[in-house]
Protein backbone atom coordinates (compact mmCIF):
# COMPACT_ATOMS: atom_id res chain seq x y z
CA UNK A 1 0.00 0.00 0.00
CA UNK A 2 1.27 3.46 -0.84
CA UNK A 3 1.08 6.25 1.71
CA UNK A 4 2.07 9.85 1.19
CA UNK A 5 3.09 10.62 4.78
CA UNK A 6 5.35 8.75 7.19
CA UNK A 7 6.34 9.32 10.80
CA UNK A 8 9.19 7.71 12.69
CA UNK A 9 9.46 7.90 16.48
CA UNK A 10 13.02 6.93 17.29
CA UNK A 11 15.30 6.50 20.28
CA UNK A 12 18.34 4.29 20.78
CA UNK A 13 16.20 1.27 21.74
CA UNK A 14 13.63 1.15 18.92
CA UNK A 15 12.02 3.00 16.05
CA UNK A 16 8.28 3.02 15.37
CA UNK A 17 7.75 3.67 11.66
CA UNK A 18 4.25 4.54 10.53
CA UNK A 19 3.05 5.13 6.98
CA UNK A 20 -0.13 7.15 7.31
CA UNK A 21 -3.08 7.89 5.05
CA UNK A 22 -6.39 9.49 6.07
CA UNK A 23 -7.98 6.08 6.58
CA UNK A 24 -5.11 3.66 7.18
CA UNK A 25 -1.84 3.19 9.09
CA UNK A 26 0.94 0.70 8.35
CA UNK A 27 3.19 0.19 11.37
CA UNK A 28 6.57 -1.43 11.69
CA UNK A 29 9.08 -1.69 14.51
CA UNK A 30 12.84 -1.51 13.93
CA UNK A 31 15.29 -2.40 16.69
CA UNK A 32 19.09 -2.18 16.75
CA UNK A 33 21.05 -5.37 16.18
CA UNK A 34 22.51 -4.99 19.66
CA UNK A 35 20.87 -3.19 22.54
CA UNK A 36 22.61 0.11 23.21
CA UNK A 37 24.76 0.52 26.26
CA UNK A 38 26.77 3.31 27.76
CA UNK A 39 30.47 2.80 27.92
CA UNK A 40 32.02 3.83 31.19
CA UNK A 41 35.03 6.03 30.82
CA UNK A 42 37.89 6.00 33.22
CA UNK A 43 40.37 8.66 34.07
CA UNK A 44 43.28 8.56 31.66
CA UNK A 45 41.44 6.73 28.84
CA UNK A 46 40.51 8.16 25.46
CA UNK A 47 36.96 8.59 24.23
CA UNK A 48 33.79 10.26 25.39
CA UNK A 49 32.21 7.24 27.10
CA UNK A 50 29.57 6.75 24.41
CA UNK A 51 28.96 3.66 22.35
CA UNK A 52 29.50 4.16 18.60
CA UNK A 53 26.43 4.92 16.51
CA UNK A 54 24.72 1.84 15.05
CA UNK A 55 24.75 2.70 11.34
CA UNK A 56 22.97 -0.55 10.45
CA UNK A 57 20.07 0.49 12.71
CA UNK A 58 19.71 3.85 10.96
CA UNK A 59 19.99 2.17 7.56
CA UNK A 60 17.14 -0.23 8.42
CA UNK A 61 15.01 2.69 9.67
CA UNK A 62 15.66 4.48 6.36
CA UNK A 63 14.60 1.36 4.46
CA UNK A 64 11.36 1.23 6.47
CA UNK A 65 10.62 4.84 5.42
CA UNK A 66 10.88 4.10 1.69
CA UNK A 67 7.83 4.97 -0.36
CA UNK A 68 6.79 8.02 1.67
CA UNK A 69 6.77 11.43 0.05
CA UNK A 70 6.89 13.41 3.30
CA UNK A 71 8.55 12.24 6.51
CA UNK A 72 8.28 13.54 10.06
CA UNK A 73 10.99 12.40 12.50
CA UNK A 74 10.21 12.58 16.23
CA UNK A 75 11.68 11.24 19.44
CA UNK A 76 12.90 12.11 22.92
CA UNK A 77 16.66 11.87 22.45
CA UNK A 78 19.62 12.40 20.15
CA UNK A 79 18.71 9.39 18.01
CA UNK A 80 16.47 11.54 15.79
CA UNK A 81 19.40 13.86 15.06
CA UNK A 82 21.71 10.90 14.42
CA UNK A 83 19.14 9.56 11.94
CA UNK A 84 19.16 12.94 10.16
CA UNK A 85 22.98 12.85 10.06
CA UNK A 86 22.85 9.32 8.65
CA UNK A 87 20.36 10.31 5.95
CA UNK A 88 22.44 13.34 4.96
CA UNK A 89 25.54 11.17 4.53
CA UNK A 90 24.05 7.95 3.12
CA UNK A 91 20.61 8.67 1.67
CA UNK A 92 20.27 12.29 0.45
CA UNK A 93 17.20 11.48 -1.68
CA UNK A 94 15.31 10.28 1.39
CA UNK A 95 16.63 13.25 3.39
CA UNK A 96 14.92 15.60 0.90
CA UNK A 97 11.59 14.10 1.99
CA UNK A 98 12.05 15.00 5.68
CA UNK A 99 9.68 17.89 6.42
CA UNK A 100 10.17 18.15 10.17
CA UNK A 101 12.04 17.01 13.26
CA UNK A 102 10.26 17.33 16.60
CA UNK A 103 11.01 16.42 20.20
CA UNK A 104 8.30 14.07 21.48
CA UNK A 105 8.58 12.05 24.69
CA UNK A 106 7.11 8.50 24.82
CA UNK A 107 3.56 8.55 23.38
CA UNK A 108 1.46 5.54 22.46
CA UNK A 109 1.14 4.53 18.82
CA UNK A 110 -2.36 6.02 18.76
CA UNK A 111 -1.04 9.33 20.08
CA UNK A 112 1.70 9.28 17.44
CA UNK A 113 -0.80 8.73 14.63
CA UNK A 114 -2.97 11.61 15.93
CA UNK A 115 0.12 13.84 16.26
CA UNK A 116 1.23 13.02 12.70
CA UNK A 117 -2.20 13.60 11.19
CA UNK A 118 -2.48 16.96 12.95
CA UNK A 119 1.07 17.92 11.91
CA UNK A 120 0.62 16.97 8.25
CA UNK A 121 -2.85 18.55 8.06
CA UNK A 122 -1.46 21.87 9.33
CA UNK A 123 1.56 21.60 7.01
CA UNK A 124 -0.58 20.78 3.97
CA UNK A 125 -2.86 23.78 4.69
CA UNK A 126 0.18 26.06 4.60
CA UNK A 127 0.98 25.03 0.99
Amino acid sequence: MSHYHALVWIDHVEAHVMHISPSDVEKSLVQPSQQPHKLHSRVGTLGDGRAPEDQDYYHRVAEALRGATEILIVGPSQAKLQLIKHLQAHDPDLMKKVVGVETVDHPTDGQLVAYARKYFLAKDKML
